[in-house]
C-alpha cells in the first residue's frame, strides 16, 4: 500500500512508489471503466484531502494486481486491505471491480507474460505438484476475490445482529393493499433474475457443489467440485442456464 501523488500520469499503471506511513485515506486501483474514471476522479479526491491535511494513499486490487501478488511478484495489497478494514479508523474508496471469469482471467496472464512477468499459464487439467500449486493460485484470484475480503470489516453491508434482533421483535407490517393502488410491478417473462435466479437459506454447515445444467439437456458440467457453507448463509443459484451462442 502506497502513499503518493495523484497525478493523471501515475492512473495507468499500478504505484510503485516506497511504502509509507498508512494513508488517512486508501483509494483502490481496479479494471477497466473504474481505471478510466481513476485519471479524473483520484487527482480531485487527491486535491480536497491535501487541502484538510488528509493523506491518500493507494491499493491496487486489480485482477493483474491481484495475479502478481498470487506469485510474490508484488505486496498484496488486497490482504492488508482485508486487516485494515477492522480498524474503525479505515476510510477506503473502493471502486468497482471485475469478477474475473475465466476468460478474462487467462487473457490478464497472457498480457503480464507479454510485459515480462514470468508466471505460468493457467493449467486447464493440471497433472504436476507445480499445475496444482498455480491452478489454486489462480482460482483464489478469479471470481469475486475482493467484496468477501472488503466486506469483513466495518465496510460490511450486513445489518448488524441488534439491528435485526430489533426487527424479529417488531415485525413491520405493509398494512393493507388498496385495490385502487396504481402501483405496478413487471418482470420479463424468461431471461430475468426473477425467473432465474433463487435465494436458499444453508440449513447446516457443509460444502456444496456448484454445477452448470446445460439447456440443451446435456451433463452437468462441475464449475466447482466444493464450497464449503455456514449454517444460516445465503446463497443464490441459477434455476435456468444457458451456454453462450
Amino acid at each position: 500500500m502506497t502513499v503518493q501523488s495523484a497525478q493523471p500520469t501515475q492512473a495507468s499503471q499500478s504505484p510503485q512508489s516506497e511504502q509509507a506511513a498508512q494513508p488517512d485515506i486508501v483509494y483502490t486501483w481496479t479494471d477497466e471503466a473504474p481505471m478510466l474514471a481513476t485519471h479524473s476522479f483520484l487527482p480531485i479526491v487527491h486535491g480536497f484531502a491535501q487541502r484538510a491535511g488528509v493523506s491518500v494513499g493507494t491499493a491496487d486490487i486489480s485482477l493483474a494486481g491481484r495475479i502478481l501478488a498470487a506469485f510474490s511478484l508484488a505486496d498484496d495489497d488486497l490482504a492488508r486491505l482485508g486487516e485494515l478494514t477492522q480498524s474503525p479508523a479505515a476510510t477506503i474508496i473502493k471502486l468497482p471491480n471485475i469478477s474475473a471469469s475465466l476468460p478474462q482471467l487467462k487473457a490478464a496472464i497472457a498480457e503480464l507474460q507479454a510485459l515480462g512477468h514470468e508466471i505460468p499459464d493457467y493449467p486447464d487439467s493440471p497433472a504436476s505438484p507445480a499445475e496444482h500449486e498455480a491452478r489454486a493460485a489462480y482460482d483464489a484470484v478469479k471470481g469475486s476475490a475482493v467484496n468477501p475480503v472488503l466486506r469483513e470489516g466495518n465496510s460490511d453491508r450486513r445489518a448488524p445482529a441488534a439491528v435485526k434482533a430489533y426487527a424479529r421483535s417488531h415485525p413491520h407490517s405493509m398494512g393493507a393493499w388498496s385495490p385502487q393502488s396504481r402501483t405496478r410491478v413487471a418482470t420479463m417473462g424468461s431471461g430475468d433474475f426473477r425467473r432465474n435466479e433463487r435465494s436458499v437459506v444453508v440449513p447446516e454447515a457443509g460444502t456444496l457443489q456448484i454445477r452448470l445444467r446445460p439447456a440443451d439437456g446435456g451433463e452437468p458440467i462441475v464449475l466447482r467440485e466444493s464450497l464449503p457453507v455456514t449454517a444460516g448463509g445465503r446463497g443464490r443459484h441459477l434455476h435456468e442456464c444457458r451456454r453462450p451462442g
